[in-house]
């Protein structure tokens, strides 16, 4: 009798919940999502609901590589946590290397020398039972085992023995990066994530799209031959078992240092005073609640150290990593750029205590982020070398400790690490006008590859994957940071990251959340900017001087709102600069107003702004001559 009274308040509360909704302007709710809502594992007021859950797995493995062969091989233990409200009798397996496998369906280059036969699975055994009778080598990156049936708030304790040969070229976010060093990731079966909306996670790892783990914890020994290093993500715990004394030394030092630490210069690499003299040695990592692992090596590498204290209340410290080849002059300088990063982070934007107790940027042939890790090339200039590595570091955030679904809603962790390059590098380097991504989108923008930021992006192909998951959605936080100002901006984002943090939110989840954070309904922006098709486009359309004051009037002849900076340019060489947020598009206005009096005389009068997409600037500008009327 309980139970039926607890499932009418249940179906009571949920109604509540949408009629409440319902007052403010509808966002379009996908039927897998509203049944979340309905089982109360989501909420319409931004907060997980009542019977949210998530999965997660301890990963205890011991990896050895071999630089000579590229031969990567795995013994994993990991015991799998169901706290759903599901029985399972399969789990799923992602197999991320066997991009590489012939036959594999990409979207990125693979040259036939990269094709290999995959990862092959030597052993599998679900509670003491073997899954497979023989060795086996699954066909592409998503695979199933059958198990004992997993019944709610029961684990499984898997043990999986495997081997798979690490591509030397085509260098696809892991691979060699030269003779001497690796950044190798997505190494090792792990367990699928299975949720509330979806299910399993199925979808297939093709190149583009990116990835979707849930939190777990890791500990991890990884054993390369003698001379070689490895960086990873967690902490390393055996720094002076694996390291020469003064090598563990700078390291310890740079722990707690403010300085810029020298842990390996290049004469310790030509003296071979790195690590311990052995045939091979063993680093132990350990990492608590992160999605994912990732290690590099390298037998040549310096390596620039320093730390960032993050948290001012708990003085908590992150030690921040450039490790890179000598012969790239630009590295110098990376540790400078992601400290400042972290620093900024932590204080200023999204002024959110970095989360992690490490970040190593390692020197190698990408532009891509993991815990704790970043795989970043040489850069060609200065400005080039602070956004990218901003960019990069920004994701710690948005994917890593939200739990973004990157093969979703890959808007919800590129549009974010795009407006934290510009917001962040110019407070690194101040001659910075970070604009990545604007004229590519103003260019596109109301065309047939520019569809709606909502549609789920393995539905995308690269340009309109592009457009939708950097600049379109970094414009949209943009502008309602404008529209906030950035100190209650930052507070409603805090409060998505209370409520989310380690999670998966859904786009749905981030909009209410954001509105209950402000205390602001901004549907109607969110619906416009991420749900609808159309486009920017400000004009001045009317200017009347009447004495010295000026009437100007700026239309707007697209359907996306966007802020109006109207610049006055005087005869003088002075300028003048007014404002208004996307509120003054709030009801649908066609045309907003500016007036303003002077006795200067006006060259010249431009709407615009760095972070604004026109489609037709020719518009925009309007140069003053005598006017009817004008006294």
């Amino acid at each position: 009798m309980m139970k039926k009274f607890l499932h009418i308040y249940s179906i009571m509360a949920v109604l509540l919940v949408f009629n409440e909704a319902s007052a403010q302007q509808y966002l379009p709710l996908p039927r897998n999502i509203s049944n979340a809502v309905k089982n109360g594992t989501r909420t319409l007021t931004g907060q997980p609901g009542p019977q949210y859950w998530v999965n997660s797995a301890d990963y205890q493995m011991e990896i050895s590589f071999d630089p000579a062969t590229r031969v990567v091989k795995g013994t994993q233990k990991i015991i799998y946590h169901n706290n759903s409200k599901d029985s399972l009798r399969t789990l799923v397996l992602k197999l991320y290397p066997n991009i590489y496998q012939k036959g594999a369906p990409h979207d990125r280059f693979i040259s036939p020398a990269d094709q290999n036969d995959g990862v092959k699975l030597t052993r599998v055994i679900a509670n003491g039972k073997a899954v497979f009778s023989k060795p086996t080598t699954p066909r592409g990156t998503v695979t199933n085992i059958a198990i004992p049936m997993l019944r709610s708030g029961e684990s499984v304790q898997l043990e999986i023995d495997y081997n798979y040969e690490l591509n030397k070229g085509s260098h696809n976010r892991t691979g060699q990066v030269d003779s001497g060093a690796f950044f190798i990731a997505y190494s090792f079966p792990r367990i699928a994530v299975y949720d509330d909306i979806d299910g399993w996670d199925r979808n297939t790892y093709v190149g583009q799209d990116e990835f979707y783990n849930d939190n777990s914890n890791f500990d991890v020994k990884v054993t390369v031959p003698a001379s070689y290093a490895v960086w990873a993500t967690g902490d390393l715990l055996n720094a002076k078992e694996v390291f020469q004394p003064a090598v563990a030394e700078r390291l310890a030092k740079a722990e707690i240092s403010d300085d810029i630490i020298t842990v390996i210069d290049s004469t310790d690499v030509a003296a071979g005073n790195v690590v311990q003299p052995n045939a091979s040695n063993t680093f132990h990592f350990n990492a608590k609640n992160v999605p994912d692992f990732a290690f590099a090596v390298s037998n040549h590498y310096m390596w620039h150290s320093s730390s960032v204290e993050v948290d001012p209340t708990t003085k908590r410290r992150t030690r921040v990593d450039a490790v890179f080849n000598k012969a790239h002059k630009d590295y110098f300088e990376v540790i400078d750029f992601a400290r400042a990063t972290v620093y900024n982070m932590s204080y200023k934007f999204p002024a959110w205590p970095y989360p992690y107790a490490h970040e190593t940027v390692f020197d190698g042939l990408d532009q891509m982020e993991y815990p704790m890790m970043v795989n970043d090339n040489p850069t060609s200039s200065k400005q080039e070398g602070i956004e990218l590595t901003v960019h990069e570091i920004f994701h710690t955030m948005f994917p890593f400790y939200m739990g973004i679904n990157e093969t979703k809603y890959a808007w919800m962790d590129e549009g974010w690490a795009s407006v934290g390059e510009w917001i962040i590098s110019p407070l690194i380097d101040t001659t910075i006008i970070d604009d990545y991504g604007i004229a590519p989108y103003s260019g596109a923008a109301g065309n047939e590859i520019d569809l709606p930021i909502i549609n789920l992006t393995v539905k995308q192909n690269a340009s309109s994957y592009f457009l939708n998951a950097y600049a379109k959605p970094a414009m949209g936080y943009y502008y309602v940071r404008d529209l906030l100002g950035a100190e209650k901006f930052n507070k409603a984002l805090h409060h998505y990251i209370k409520s989310w943090n380690g999670k998966h939110p859904t786009p749905t989840d981030f909009f209410y959340s954001m509105n209950e954070g402000s205390g602001m309904n901004l549907n109607w922006f969110w619906k416009k900017w991420f749900y609808e098709d159309g486009f920017p486009d400000l004009a001045i359309s009317n200017v009347k001087k009447n004495n010295n004051q000026y009437t100007v009037t700026v239309a707007s002849k697209g359907t996306k709102p966007v802020p109006v900076t109207l610049h006055i340019n005087f005869a003088d060489g002075t300028s003048q600069k007014m404002h208004k947020t996307i509120a003054c598009w709030e009801k649908g206005e066609k045309s907003t107003v500016f007036t303003f009096t002077t006795t200067k005389e006006v060259n010249e009068m431009v709407v615009g702004n760095v972070h604004v997409s026109d489609v037709n600037p020719a518009d925009n500008t309007y140069k003053m001559v005598k006017l009817k009327g004008s006294r």
